[in-house]
């Protein structure tokens, strides 16, 4: 019998690297193949990613378990879940364009991206789908949208290093990207049968 503790462990950590939402579940690639040209970048888009997530996360969450469900709403949540990340969403634009204008035109058009990350929703979905309690729903937002950060630092770090190799002409620019990203893909399908999940 796996123990409470256990179980959220392997929540988290199935979350973030053994069904990684972007290399195992190829979810919200647009902005992992967008933003991920530069560190810095990357490093921003996986901190608004963490936040949105999780913040939308608990709020879809009570949402739908204390508003949609009592009334026999749940035919309404994709709207409602839709509305609430794009709310979130320009909270966020708003507090980067004020505090970090740099980091605000780097990430450029995909910042209001993050509203239709189709990341973001999947796991709004999960939360409700897997039937996880509120803080288990917590711990599996965060591991998914940590898991987003390491897939798309970790590629913008290769793809940095691939700008300076000698890439034959045909391979630059987004086929030599997809053909990291398989490969990173690969790697990380080797998670599989960690832990027996």
């Amino acid at each position: 019998m796996i123990s409470n503790n256990m179980s959220i462990f392997l929540i988290f950590i199935s979350a973030m690297m053994v069904n990684n939402i972007l290399l195992i579940r190829f979810i919200g690639l647009c902005s992992f193949f967008g933003v991920s040209n530069r560190m810095e970048t990357s490093i921003g888009m996986g901190m608004a990613v963490i936040f949105v997530m999780v913040i939308a996360s608990i709020v879809s969450w009570l949402v739908y378990h204390h508003i949609l469900v009592p009334f026999h709403l749940e035919f309404l949540r994709t709207a409602t879940f839709i509305l609430t990340i794009a709310s979130l969403v320009q909270l966020e634009e708003m507090v980067i364009r004020k505090n970090s204008p740099n980091l605000y035109r780097a990430m450029g058009i995909y910042l209001p991206l993050i509203t239709t990350n189709c990341a973001i929703l999947a796991v709004a979905f999960l939360n409700i789908d897997y039937n996880l309690s509120f803080f288990k729903s917590i711990i599996y937002s965060l591991g998914v949208s940590l898991g987003y950060t390491l897939a798309i630092v970790m590629f913008a770090g290769i793809r940095e290093r691939i700008e300076l190799s000698p890439v034959p002409k045909s391979f630059k620019g987004y086929p030599i990207a997809f053909i990291t990203a398989s490969l990173m893909s690969l790697a990380f399908l080797g998670f599989k049968g960690l832990f027996g999940l």
